[in-house]
């Protein structure tokens, strides 16, 4: 709960008039985001590994959301001194919670794929 927001009845009415809870929701709402969360939902992953396998990424994106999750608590960067240095990304205890959510928000939105495709599809032939 927002601390500027004392006589809110529930948590989920404040989560609009709160800015803290707008910048998390933000950062775990983001499309890269999440997809890094379920891709390290499934183990710890190395940089390129984790740009092969979620398609459309850049690295540049990829970088700035690893820095973004890692600044939150939710992901751990370590790097092992070799030669070249190996740099593997995680989970934290944190991300870890909030890996099942967004899992099946991402089970739910391929479950209805086609569903949401064809009401856009209506729409906008109604909107033309």
């Amino acid at each position: 709960m927002c601390d500027r927001n004392t006589d809110v009845p529930t948590p989920l009415e404040s989560f609009g008039a709160c800015p803290a809870v707008t910048d998390v929701l933000s950062r775990v709402g983001d499309k890269w985001s999440m997809q890094v969360v379920i891709r390290l939902g499934e183990g710890s992953r190395r940089f390129n590994e984790l740009r092969r396998i979620i398609n459309g990424i850049s690295q540049r994106m990829l970088t700035r959301t690893l820095r973004g999750l890692e600044r939150d608590g939710l992901v751990r960067r370590t790097v092992t001194p070799s030669v070249p240095p190996r740099v593997d990304y995680e989970l934290t205890d944190i991300g870890r919670s909030l890996w099942k959510p967004v899992s099946e928000l991402g089970a739910w939105a391929v479950e209805h794929r086609q569903v949401i495709a064809q009401a856009r599809d209506d729409y906008d032939a109604a909107a033309q």
